[in-house]
C-alpha cells in the first residue's frame, strides 16, 4: 500500500454550533465538494467509508450524490478513532481493485443534536456498567481521570495542557472557517474558565460542532491526472491494545500506555520514514491531554516527556513540531476528527491558513484513548 494511492479531492461545509441541514444534506455538500475540488464525477465513485456512528448510510449517500455501482463499502468503529481508518480502508480497497475511486467523510450536528450518555432509556455496553453509575458519564470524566494520573506520575500540570490549547487556538485564529477564527485566547482566560471535569477546564474540551467533511481516494496513477496536487497515502495503521478498555484502559498494566501506542508501532514499521522526518502533524485534540499522550504514543518523545515536549512554543509555527494547523478539534471545529485529515491534506498542497514552510510530510492521528487510527501522508 505504501504511496499506492493519494487524496485527490477535500470538501467541507461551514462549521456552526448549529446549521439548519440534516446530517445528509450536509454529507452530500461534502462530499460533492470533494470530488469537485478533485475533478472527478459523482458517477465515478465506486467505494465508501465512513464511521459506525454516522447517521446516514452509503445508500442513502450513493442515491443522493448520484453515484455509480458501489464495489466497497465498510465502517470504522470507536468514534473519533475511526476517522484516519476510514482512508486507510479506502485505500487498501483502491491499491487491491475493490474500488478506482473512493470517498470518504463525516457528518455531524453535536452542536445542535442530543448529548448520547444523557440517554437513559438504552441498556449500557457491559463496560459502562461498571463506571457510569459511578459517575463517569462523558467522555471529560474519563479522560479527566487519565489527566490527573498522568499529572501524577510525570509532573504534567494545566500550564503543559494550556500550551496544546494556545497553540491550536492561535492556529484557528487564522482561519476563517474556524469556529474559533479571531478569538484569541490568554493565559488568564484559561486559568480561571470553569470546570467541566476536573483537572479539565472549559478550553481542554474540544468544541460543540456542526458540520460534514469528505476526501476523495485514488490510485497513484490516477492522481497525476487529477485537478489537484496528490497527496499520498505513505502508510496507514490502526491500533487496539491488548485488554484494552474503553478511555479509561483499567486493565492495562500500565493505563497511560494506549492506543496510540500499538498504533504508531505499526505505522512506521510499515513506512520509510519515522518521527523526526514528520514536518507537521494533526493529532486527535477532543482534549489537551490527549496531545502528550499521543506525542509519546507515536514516537516524538519518550514516556512521560509529552508535557515538556509542549514547552518553549515546540507545538506553534516554526516549533518542533507545529499542531493542529487549522485549530484542530479544540479550535477549529469537533467533527470526530475528519477536519484532521483535510488541514493535512492542505498542508501539502501548501494552501493551509497556518502553512507550514516547504511542508512534506504530514502525520494525522485519531483518537486516543479508543481503538484508533493513523495516516502518514506526503506530498
Amino acid at each position: 500500500m505504501k504511496d499506492a494511492t493519494a487524496i485527490v479531492g477535500i470538501g467541507q461545509t461551514p462549521f456552526a454550533r448549529q446549521l439548519p441541514e440534516s446530517e445528509k444534506t450536509l454529507a452530500c455538500r461534502a462530499i460533492l465538494t470533494a470530488l469537485d475540488d478533485a475533478g472527478i464525477a459523482p458517477s465515478e465513485v465506486d467505494g465508501f467509508a465512513s464511521y459506525t456512528m454516522e447517521e446516514t448510510d452509503e445508500v442513502e449517500i450513493a442515491k443522493s450524490v448520484g453515484a455509480g455501482d458501489v464495489t466497497f463499502f465498510s465502517k470504522v468503529g470507536y468514534g473519533g478513532g475511526g476517522s484516519c481508518a476510514t482512508v486507510a480502508h479506502l485505500a487498501a480497497a483502491v491499491a487491491t481493485g475493490q474500488a478506482t475511486v473512493g470517498v470518504a467523510w463525516r457528518s455531524r450536528k453535536r452542536g445542535s443534536g442530543a448529548r448520547p450518555w444523557k440517554n437513559t432509556a438504552v441498556q449500557l455496553p457491559t463496560p459502562a456498567q461498571w463506571t457510569r453509575p459511578f459517575g463517569l458519564l462523558r467522555p471529560a470524566d474519563e479522560i479527566g481521570m487519565l489527566a490527573r494520573r498522568y499529572m501524577h506520575e510525570y509532573g504534567a500540570t494545566r500550564d503543559h495542557f494550556f500550551n496544546v490549547a494556545l497553540a491550536c487556538r492561535n492556529r484557528a485564529n487564522q482561519n476563517p472557517a474556524a469556529m474559533m477564527y479571531e478569538r484569541p485566547l490568554t493565559r488568564e482566560m484559561y486559568m480561571t474558565a470553569r470546570w467541566i471535569s476536573e483537572p479539565l477546564c472549559l478550553f481542554d474540551n474540544c468544541l460543540e460542532t456542526d458540520g460534514a467533511l469528505a476526501c476523495v481516494v485514488v490510485s497513484a496513477d490516477r492522481a497525476r491526472d487529477c485537478r489537484r496536487r496528490p497527496v499520498y497515502v505513505h502508510a496507514a495503521a490502526q491500533g487496539l491494545p491488548a485488554q484494552h478498555h474503553g478511555m479509561v484502559n483499567y486493565w492495562n498494566d500500565d493505563p497511560l500506555t494506549g492506543p496510540a501506542w500499538t498504533a504508531g508501532q505499526h505505522l512506521w514499521k510499515n513506512a520509510d520514514l519515522c518521527p523526526q522526518d514528520v514536518d507537521v502533524a494533526q493529532i486527535y485534540d477532543a482534549f489537551t491531554p490527549l496531545i502528550p499522550l499521543s506525542l509519546e504514543g507515536y514516537g516524538f518523545c519518550g514516556r512521560g516527556e509529552g508535557a515538556a515536549f509542549t514547552e518553549g512554543g515546540a507545538l506553534e509555527i516554526g516549533g518542533r513540531l507545529p499542531l493542529n494547523t487549522g485549530g484542530g478539534g479544540l479550535s477549529e471545529a469537533y467533527v470526530h476528527g475528519f477536519n484532521l485529515i483535510t488541514e493535512g491534506v492542505k498542508q501539502l498542497r501548501g494552501t493551509s491558513t497556518a502553512q507550514v514552510p516547504d511542508a512534506s510530510t504530514c502525520l494525522v492521528t485519531a483518537g486516543e484513548g479508543v481503538p484508533t487510527s493513523a495516516l502518514l501522508l506526503r506530498s
